[in-house]
């Protein structure tokens, strides 16, 4: 049995981390939510760790929390939870909870330490990089690349 009103809990929720250690989630209010719906997220991201509340809310125009942005995110199981409940005086707000696999959703940076040589022939141009930082890849040889050369 799920508690709350239908209708009420977020929609669109989801995640991403950029700049290796930041993320933001963000959701949609339920489109039967009434007007004085207040949305909380709560995570976990160890087995070892409480669940904590987001720190630092993003809201909309009408002061709703519409997302969350952490830092200092560091990647600790395989996946981690998340849930958002709400509050109302007008009803009972369903929650809302998902389970994500973190390195999924992080956006790599751009290879560091870009450099092109061109000498001409017969070696043409090499061109050399650093793989990405980031905060889960031990095996470097995952990374693919592709070149883009637009010649001018």
């Amino acid at each position: 049995y799920v508690s709350g009103m239908p209708g009420t809990a977020i929609t669109n929720f989801s995640c991403v981390i950029y700049n290796v250690s930041l993320m933001n989630c963000t959701w949609c209010a339920g489109r039967d939510a009434p007007g004085d719906t207040q949305y909380f997220l709560y995570w976990k991201n160890s087995r070892e760790e409480e669940e904590t509340q987001c720190e630092l809310y993003v809201k909309d125009e009408n002061g709703r929390h519409k997302g969350c942005q952490f830092q200092n995110v560091s990647i600790k199981d395989i996946t981690t939870y998340f849930m958002v409940n709400g509050s109302s005086k007008d009803s009972l707000i369903r929650f809302y909870d998902e389970y994500i696999v973190l390195y999924t959703i992080g956006k790599l940076t751009a290879p560091l330490n870009i450099t092109a040589n061109c000498t001409g022939e017969p070696r043409g141009c090499v061109i050399e990089w650093q793989e990405p930082l980031t905060s889960h890849v031990e095996n470097k040889d995952c990374f693919q690349y592709e070149i883009n050369i637009k010649n001018k």
